[in-house]
């Protein structure tokens, strides 16, 4: 084959390109536009201008949609859009699409305030749940914001996708996390002790591994996250340490050591006190089918600021990581560096 003929049969073959780009809010929200020329919500973004890269059609989407100088450098995920993974009229002729995902970072309220959306195309910008956006993006368009979340989440690199489905999954991806609504629990955080005319409803933990990353369990069903604990019994006598040890027991064969009480937060609605402890992994034994709901739950390792993103606990989250840390500390376990979400499927012991 000549260089002539070879050139043809490549451009014969050619694809789209377009680029997009994932930010979020303080509270894990996923940013999105409305636009006047599609019914759904897009991520930032569009198509690569010629000569142009990715990154460098990432950053001036950013510009020319919200009116934000931004740089791009890191990947989320590169998804391969089929001619049937998306709706386009015949006359277009879509030959597919390789669409990048950039991760924009996470945006404080100065940021925010900052956006001049474009007029005329943009016409409103908003921070949704991630468990909404298949409802207000297309069905591909979801599926690879959902993913490029996850991949974000995880930190163990730039997911590939086709048709918004990764050719890999994490855990994260095989349990769907995120596409149910995060527990939304915006109550005061008190690190005091619980007051003596408040009823101790639950009892949950951050239990950290030596490497300084904590147990998180997530459902099975929904691929929503929770920390070790629950409700008291009985049994517990009415105390919200022996509860927690039960609990920790019972959803995932886990064993502490070191316990700290961090404090309690506090709901208007139900007058009563969810306390939050922290402590030491010692042992994990076989993944156990929790006897009061009937599931096993997933066992991940995740960094404390990891884990805050399976929830949606509002101005007191940063209060409870504080805590979280500085019982680290009197632990003498070190800060998690970021690193990739591990299931831990099997029996360990430190």
């Amino acid at each position: 084959m000549n260089e002539a003929a070879y050139g043809a049969l490549r451009a014969s073959a050619a694809l789209w390109v377009g680029t997009s780009v994932l930010i979020t809010n303080q509270r894990g929200q996923v940013l999105l536009q409305r636009v006047t020329y599609r019914p759904t919500r897009l991520l930032p973004g569009g198509a690569v201008d010629k000569g142009e890269s990715p990154a460098q059609g990432a950053a001036r989407e950013l510009e020319e949609e919200l009116g934000v100088t931004a740089t791009v450098t890191r990947g989320l995920a590169l998804d391969w859009v089929s001619p049937a993974g998306r709706t386009t009229p015949p006359a277009m002729k879509f030959p597919g699409e390789l669409l990048h995902v950039f991760d924009g970072g996470v945006w404080d309220e100065e940021q925010i305030a900052a956006i001049r959306p474009a007029p005329g195309e943009i016409e409103a910008v908003e921070f949704v749940e991630p468990a909404d956006l298949p409802a207000l993006m297309s069905p591909g368009d979801a599926r690879r914001a959902l993913s490029a979340l996850r991949a974000r989440i995880s930190g163990a690199g730039p997911a590939f996708l086709e048709d918004g489905l990764p050719i890999a999954p994490t855990v994260l991806d095989r349990v769907g996390a995120l596409r149910t609504a995060r527990a939304r629990h915006h109550f005061p955080f008190h690190p005091v002790p619980v007051p003596e005319d408040l009823t101790v409803r639950q009892s949950w933990a951050w239990t950290f591994a030596p490497d300084g990353r904590v147990l998180v369990l997530l459902d099975p069903d929904t691929g929503a996250g929770c920390l070790p604990g629950g409700t008291p019994e009985p049994a517990d006598h009415a105390d919200p340490e022996t509860t927690l040890i039960r609990e920790a027991r019972e959803e995932a064969a886990a064993e502490l050591a070191g316990i700290r009480y961090l404090g309690y937060v506090s709901d208007a609605d139900e007058p009563c006190a969810r306390v939050r402890y922290a402590g030491a992994l010692t042992n994990l034994g076989p993944v156990p089918v929790d006897p009061s709901t009937g599931r096993t739950y997933v066992r991940i390792l995740a960094t404390p600021e990891q884990t805050l993103l399976f929830f949606d606990w509002g101005p007191s989250a940063a209060e409870q990581l504080q805590a979280v840390h500085q019982a680290r500390v009197l632990l003498g376990i070190p800060k998690a560096a970021h690193q990739p979400v591990t299931e831990l499927a099997d029996s360990t012991s430190w």
